[in-house]
């Protein structure tokens, strides 16, 4: 249809079928180059086109400050027959409760009862959650800025070895802690933390670990910590936090990955540097994958995360540029 209109438009008037062409060939030249500020496609863009196109989300985030603190010290010494130690490490007087073999399906039922029933604010309000769906339970007063170990442990007249094959239908151990006194659950948005954690038995050997951690806020909600996955060029870890077992493993997938030298160089200022230019200190953490391995300069750069390649729909500063300054004054 168009190269007959075109035909007809070319005997009718030579000269005017010349200048609709090159008033058409004007304007899909401006709508290619932008000049009536349409988009412009990526391969026709400068740098700094570019570089303000790529800039991902900027996640708002609101700073909480978080009360509880809960760390496993020797986490290779421990099973369901010899117990578990726990270090805690609070900003204020608080109570740890532990709960051995407690059930998988009460307990969620209990964090779907703090958003929609009641506030767990208290070792009781949990229980009354549980219906006592535990076979042990241990307490502890824990007191403000005090980091000493506490022992928990099975009692032999439970006989329990094992907590079954997996799937489960118990998690070995949950850990609470919340807040002493009434004062303070009136200060903090985080009134409790519930932590899950694993215990090697003789039917399931895997190391003692946190699985899950969640933390119950005074607004009703909850939420999922999650790990931050750093780059590669961190310190190891001391020989205190990981086995001779877990290190020679590590070891030895860095070498079928070509990444391992003869003698591991210990970095200290240069310890978080971003995986791109290798100069900033890493600042931005990646959603959905979690990667913190960019700094201020880089992150504009990419929409895709360089270490997984997954597409970034959010990111978020793990500080502020004030809080940098400040922090490098200190250091100074």
């Amino acid at each position: 249809m168009a190269a007959v209109f075109l035909v007809t438009l070319y005997e009718y008037s030579p000269l005017f079928y010349i200048t609709v062409v090159f008033v058409c060939f004007l304007v899909t030249s401006g709508l290619v180059l932008g000049w009536f500020g349409l988009g412009v496609p990526v391969i026709l863009r400068n740098s700094e086109e570019t570089e303000s196109s790529a800039r991902v989300l900027k996640k708002q985030m609101r700073q909480v400050k978080n009360p509880f603190g809960l760390e496993i010290p020797r986490p290779d010494t421990a099973s369901v027959t010899k117990g578990v130690r726990l270090t805690p490490d609070c900003l204020e007087d608080c109570v740890l409760t532990c709960y051995w073999g407690c059930s998988v399906q009460k307990l969620h039922e209990a964090l779907q009862k703090h958003v929609y029933c009641f506030r767990i604010k208290t070792p009781q309000a949990l229980e009354d959650a549980l219906y006592s769906e535990y076979l042990y339970r241990q307490q502890y007063f824990i007191k403000k800025n005090d980091k000493e170990e506490k022992y928990c442990q099975l009692p032999e007249d439970a006989g329990v070895v094992d907590f079954g094959p997996v799937p489960r239908s118990r998690y070995p151990l949950i850990a609470l802690l919340t807040l002493a006194d009434e004062e303070d659950r009136e200060i903090y948005d985080i009134i409790s933390m519930v932590a899950v954690i694993h215990i090697p038995d003789e039917s399931y050997r895997l190391s003692c670990r946190i699985l899950y951690q969640y933390l119950l806020l005074a607004q009703g909600q909850y939420h999922d910590l999650k790990q931050l996955f750093m780059s590669a060029n961190n310190p190891a870890p001391s020989s205190s936090d990981t086995s001779p077992g877990e290190r020679s493993t590590d070891r030895s997938l860095l070498q079928k990955a070509g990444l391992a030298e003869d003698e591991p160089e210990l970095h200290e200022e240069t310890s978080k540097d971003c995986v791109v230019c290798q100069n900033g200190a890493v600042n931005w953490v990646l959603l959905p994958c979690r990667h913190a391995c960019l700094c201020d300069g880089c992150i504009k750069y990419f929409q895709q995360c360089p270490m997984c390649r997954q597409f970034v729909q959010e990111s978020f500063p793990l500080c502020s540029k004030k809080e940098q300054d400040e922090d490098e004054s200190i250091r100074v």
